[in-house]
């Protein structure tokens, strides 16, 4: 709709304000009186001066203002007057916060018709180009862009070096998200982030980025309309999908638990229970505070077993692997264990090749179980407050439901979407999370954008806070953005996490071979990085047995030093800094460019196949001697221990009272000058003719004749003792 003064003028509002001395002509036909055209005189100059101050507007931003004038039913230069009223000028960025001012008021007289506006396809057309405002609010920003586009149609002409056998893609084989694409112009990620502090349905801003990111990664990280578009529709019919499931059988949900995940049902895949050898196929359904489990019966289903996922209890759920007998065959299960239950409860998920259920099923139970512990850590008693981290938590599942129809082919990291599964696994996440908590304090669940509100306007919930009195809404905004602005620490936090998880992310990236590896391969490899120490036990054998005079008097004299001064702290303390050392000679002695890679052998030219056999049998027959000998020593202690053999036990017991009457007199640093001592010189040519051979013979003979404990081996489990 023009104004008045464009329709008497006849042309369009972007050539009227931008002429500044067309003057009204008079025509007969209207029959205007001179009244009449001061009026519109005077109506012209407004628009004028509005039109001065927005002449570097971009014409996206022209366009969205206008709108959204038109959507709160007022001037375009009154709502410039009343934003220039709180803006103040050291703030600057004139252009995006106008931009951001009047979309923030315009949000709120659309969020509490959003469902109808995102069926007709109003809604989507609107925000969408809110992000473009917002992205583009200048002219030059919009210049910018388009020199960008017209550069990047030029790289499209050239020939692309494609083989011919690669040229035509089979599109039955791709995502959905690929095809919505077009010529218009595409948002980036911050757009996208900033409209999520205007309306959290599309995107939470504190995972927007990472949910950007994935949803955006085959289409350039840039999201188009038509893919936008699509976006909302499928959250729209996830919402209206959730609210025609059945309630679980037996079971009477709470006011404000609300139906997030089924499966098992009919129409879609299978969900098993796995007790001792049996399985129990059945229908799995998980609300915001329990996960429910109906057994499948011969007509209909059994009464729904309740997981309780809200209580504040050392309650944890991981991946598991089943299969035939409870064998670890299949990794596709889940397992939860609490003190509520005498063993942990198996949930499986079938498919035929990966994991892929099973890691949206585990993901979706953890978020669930993370927002109560959040809820419980950070002390968020508030119904208010603690209902609005729920509708955020029921947003987030929400969009993975509609990214995950979006992207079939290769589904999306669950946790991308969720808000407390995604930092909890992030390095630094608890700090986003404590942010996040102070950031809560300050919500307002009665504003008409607010992830509450937005849902109970989608009739995702009908009574949310039963005996709460939720403040009225008609209140003017303060800020430029209509609502809080985001925090400049949660904003700092989000970042900080964001790049150390690329870190790790390349970290992590350098150890998935070796993962991939099976027992030889590791047994070479570890060998190989072993490598080194082989040069480390001959030397100290020479040490130790005079080889090296020189240096093993060194030793002695710098063990006896360090034991009478009392300087074990400050030899460990030179230790560390000669490795400092080290290590920084080897950065600055380019050490590190030797060390790119590390050359594994596996290979064996010395051996044939029939001597690496034996080899092989030796050493298993080592490791199987070894075993006896520690058996035979640990039932020889309990047989001293337990006075079976008393002439030994006597032996034993006057032995230690002896020790423990040296140990309290003597102070304890001679004894280890005296143990260092005899260590050093019984090694020594002079300390050979100090050996007792006859005493270590009666040692021996001593130690042979501890009889041990019989041992009965049973097959029967309930002979065995308790």
């Amino acid at each position: 709709m023009y104004s008045t003064t464009e329709q008497i003028r006849g042309v369009a509002p972007s050539v009227c304000m931008a002429n500044p001395t067309c003057q009204p002509k008079k025509r007969t036909g209207l029959g205007l009186s001179t009244k009449g055209l001061l009026l519109i005189t005077s109506l012209r100059v407004q628009i004028h001066k509005a039109n001065l101050k927005m002449k570097h507007q971009s014409s996206i931003a022209n366009d969205v203002i206008h709108r959204c004038a038109q959507k709160l039913g007022v001037s375009v230069e009154k709502l410039v007057e009343e934003f220039e009223a709180g803006w103040k000028q050291e703030i600057g960025d004139y252009s995006r916060k106008l931009v951001e001012f009047c979309c923030s008021k315009a949000l709120t007289v659309e969020c509490p018709h959003i469902q109808e506006k995102i069926i007709d396809g109003s809604f989507s057309r609107l925000t969408f180009d809110m992000m473009l405002a917002w992205e583009m609010p200048t002219s030059q920003d919009e210049e910018s862009h388009m020199e960008q586009v017209g550069k990047g149609r030029e790289d499209r002409k050239l020939p692309a070096n494609v083989p011919e056998e690669q040229d035509d893609i089979p599109l039955f084989y791709t995502d959905l998200m690929p095809l919505l694409v077009n010529e218009e112009p595409s948002i980036g990620e911050d757009a996208f982030v900033w409209l999520g502090s205007l309306v959290p349905l599309v995107v939470d801003v504190v995972n927007g980025r990472f949910a950007f990111e994935t949803l955006t990664a085959p289409t350039g990280h840039r999201l188009f309309f038509p893919g936008y578009k699509k976006f909302l529709q499928e959250i729209d019919k996830c919402i209206k999908h959730l609210q025609k499931h059945a309630k679980p059988k037996g079971v009477e949900l709470a006011d404000d638990e609300f139906i997030l995940h089924v499966e098992g049902t009919a129409s879609s895949q299978r969900v098993v229970r796995h007790v001792g050898g049996t399985s129990w196929p059945g229908r799995l359904t998980l609300t915001n505070y329990a996960l429910y489990f109906e057994a499948m019966g011969v007509i209909t289903y059994d009464d729904a077993l309740k997981i309780d996922l809200s209580k504040n209890i050392s309650h944890t759920v991981k991946p598991a692997a089943t299969g035939p007998w409870g064998a670890p065959l299949f990794d596709k299960a889940i397992i939860y264990e609490s003190p509520e239950f005498s063993e942990g409860i198996v949930l499986e998920f079938p498919e035929m090749t990966s994991s892929t259920r099973r890691d949206h099923w585990l993901a979706l139970v953890k978020e669930v179980m993370l927002m109560h512990q959040f809820l419980s850590s950070y002390n968020v008693e508030c119904p208010i407050q603690a209902w609005e981290m729920h509708a955020r938590t029921i947003s987030g599942i929400i969009r993975l439901h509609a990214a995950r129809e979006l992207l079939r082919i290769s589904p999306p990291s669950p946790t991308k979407f969720l808000i407390f599964a995604l930092f909890d696994e992030l390095p630094k996440g608890d700090y986003v999370l404590e942010q996040l908590a102070e950031s809560l304090k300050k919500v307002n669940s009665g504003h008409p954008c607010s992830a509450c509100s937005i849902l109970r306007t989608m009739n995702m919930s009908q009574s949310v806070l039963p005996g709460v009195e939720v403040e009225a809404v008609g209140k003017e905004c303060t800020s430029a953005s209509g609502q809080d602005d985001i925090p400049s620490s949660l904003e700092s936090a989000i970042d900080q996490v964001r790049e150390e998880a690329k870190e790790v992310e390349i970290a992590k990236a350098t150890t998935e071979v070796l993962k991939e590896d099976g027992i030889g391969e590791s047994a070479t490899v570890l060998m190989e990085l072993l490598k080194p120490l082989e040069n480390v036990v001959p030397w100290f054998q020479d040490v130790v047995s005079w080889r090296r005079p020189a240096t093993t008097l060194t030793m002695i004299v710098a063990s006896l030093v360090i034991i009478y001064k009392e300087w074990v702290g400050k030899a460990i303390s030179a230790g560390l800094l000669w490795l400092v050392l080290k290590m920084i000679l080897a950065r600055y002695g380019r050490s590190q460019d030797k060390c790119n890679e590390v050359v594994v052998c596996s290979g064996s030219n010395q051996k044939t196949t029939m001597e690496s056999i034996v080899a092989a049998q030796f050493g298993l027959k080592n490791v199987h001697e070894m075993m006896q000998l520690a058996n035979i020593s640990i039932l020889k202690i309990q047989s001293l221990i337990h006075a079976k053999a008393r002439k030994q036990a006597d032996v034993v017991m006057a032995a230690m009272t002896v020790l423990a009457i040296i140990l309290a007199v003597v102070p304890l640093k001679y004894m280890l000058i005296a143990i260092t001592l005899h260590s050093i010189i019984i090694t020594s040519k002079l300390g050979r003719h100090f050996r007792n051979a006859q005493g270590n013979r009666r040692l021996k003979e001593w130690w042979d004749s501890i009889p041990i404990v019989p041992i009965h081996v049973v097959e029967d489990a309930s002979q065995c003792p308790s």
